[in-house]
């Protein structure tokens, strides 16, 4: 009776593509400030962008977002503003409203689109649980006491499953409601944009507002999930060497949308920051920090203001505060190899890799003692000490990378084409599974890959080109009254 109750929260799952749209994930922030680049390919949609001219007013931009069940693709074109429209500041206000608006019914349509044959799933779960309540109330008198004890017993596993079924329809609801109100909410102003007018503006931008902060509540129902799918890769830019890092802050606020950029692998010192992504992907627009002390490979991350990074030829934790442009402290990982004794199987001083998930800051690596199999520690960010260590009994020099989601580690062969993330790690259990979850390769050398918990997506370095994936991950929504 396990497999149904799996298979649902399989179908809540989709909703987990709400987060990327309310976050400002990939599509927005590639799509507001460059051009990307999408891998080649036939027969399926990437849920990425793909643009034209950049600035609205110059040409159009087309929205690659879903593929229907027939097998086509779902896309949304943005036609360029009229110049007659934009003939002072509140017309303009206008147009940027109309755009918002355009973006939630776009993203609406997809969510509909990608919940419409799961909502059908639901409704032969519900069916077929009533035939089942029925076929073990008929089956009182035919059965032995023990078999029955049993079946009822089986039965009432399944109680809890009523619950999340009534709360998906009644997300459903909600999805359908919403979506009237921005249908309704695209009629008046296309009605207000027509006639050159403002009647009504305040309203209108007040009901948007609504609408939102209840998409977002809708979008925070989402906990912790498992990694199903990694998308194609979206190239940022190409830039640097063959090997280096590049990351945001996991712990920022949406609006701040620094890039903090590291090239090369060891004895490095300099690290540029940009002040936006579009300014990252021009190359203009940074500041430099020089670290007093120089790094070991490119196991970098950017948490709450700080750099955490290896210092070179030695395994020390350091902790740059980059306002204060100071080391806040520095600490020795107990027994951690460093100086290419255990990297990764690409080599480059990747015996040290910190991670942030969800839950907060982690150290990889591996020592002498646990034979070079990957260890995994989680680390207080303001002392640097070790809370808790799991050992994976996976050989270090046997993955290609790794990355955390929900405190679950992942290691790829990304070192090869035909990558896969083939090894999970459960921390929660310290439990292992093997995995086949198919990882594009795109240039064949993967040295750096982090996952950024604020925007869902995973940050690679990729032989001298910065890119991008979305993930895909596992949800159960959880109902009212849940703790």
């Amino acid at each position: 009776m396990s497999v149904p109750l799996l298979k649902i929260g399989a179908v809540l799952s989709t909703m987990a593509m709400v987060t990327n749209w309310m976050s400002q994930t990939l599509p927005s922030l590639v799509g507001l400030n460059g051009t990307v680049s999408r891998a080649a390919g036939g027969g399926t949609c990437d849920s990425t962008l793909g643009l034209l001219p950049t600035d609205p007013e110059e040409g159009w931009q087309l929205y690659t977002s879903a593929q229907a069940p027939d097998g086509k693709c779902i896309c949304t074109a943005v036609i360029p503003a009229q110049s007659t429209c934009s003939r002072d500041g509140r017309s303009r206000e206008l147009r940027q409203l109309m755009e918002k608006v355009q973006n939630v019914s776009q993203s609406m349509e997809v969510l509909e689109l990608r919940t419409y044959r799961d909502l059908q799933y639901v409704r032969s779960m519900e069916t077929l649980m009533r035939s089942l309540d029925a076929r073990l109330r008929a089956a009182d008198g035919s059965l032995s006491a023990k078999s029955f004890q049993e079946l009822k017993d089986r039965m009432s596993e399944l109680l809890p499953l009523s619950s999340v079924l009534e709360q998906y329809k009644a997300d459903t609801r909600t999805i359908l409601h919403l979506r009237e109100e921005v249908r309704n909410l695209s009629s008046s102003l296309a009605a207000i944009q027509e006639e050159m007018g403002a009647y009504g503006y305040e309203d209108l931008q007040q009901r948007v507002m609504a609408l939102e902060a209840r998409l977002h509540a809708c979008a925070q129902k989402l906990g912790c999930g498992k990694l199903t799918g990694v998308s194609n890769p979206i190239t940022i830019r190409a830039m640097g060497s063959r090997f280096g890092s590049w990351m945001t802050d996991t712990m920022a606020p949406s609006a701040d949308s620094r890039v903090w950029y590291m090239d090369g692998y060891y004895k490095g010192r300099r690290v540029l920051e940009f002040r936006t992504l579009g300014d990252f992907i021009k190359g203009q627009n940074f500041i430099q920090h020089l670290l007093p002390q120089p790094w070991a490979g490119t196991g970098h991350v950017v948490y709450n203001g700080s750099l955490f990074y290896n210092k070179y030829q030695s395994n020390v934790v350091v902790k740059y505060h980059f306002r204060s442009r100071s080391v806040l402290v520095q600490r020795s990982l107990p027994g951690a190899g460093y100086n290419n004794t255990f990297p990764y199987s690409w080599g480059g001083f990747s015996d040290m890799d910190f991670m942030v998930d969800e839950s907060g800051l982690w150290a990889v690596y591996t020592t002498n003692q646990n034979a070079g199999n990957i260890v995994v520690s989680r680390l207080d960010p303001h002392t640097l000490e070790v809370v808790r260590s799991w050992d994976t009994g996976y050989p270090k020099r046997s993955a290609g990378e790794a990355f955390m989601i929900c405190g679950v580690l992942y290691v790829t062969n990304s070192h090869l084409a035909g990558a896969k993330v083939y090894f999970a790690y459960f921390t929660n259990t310290s439990s292992y599974e093997y995995t086949d979850v198919p990882f594009h390769n795109q240039y064949s050398h993967i040295s750096m890959l982090d996952y950024n918990p604020r925007e869902r997506a995973l940050y690679t370095w990729n032989n001298g080109h910065q890119v991008l994936y979305n993930v895909t991950l596992f949800h159960v929504i959880s109902t009212a009254g849940d703790p």
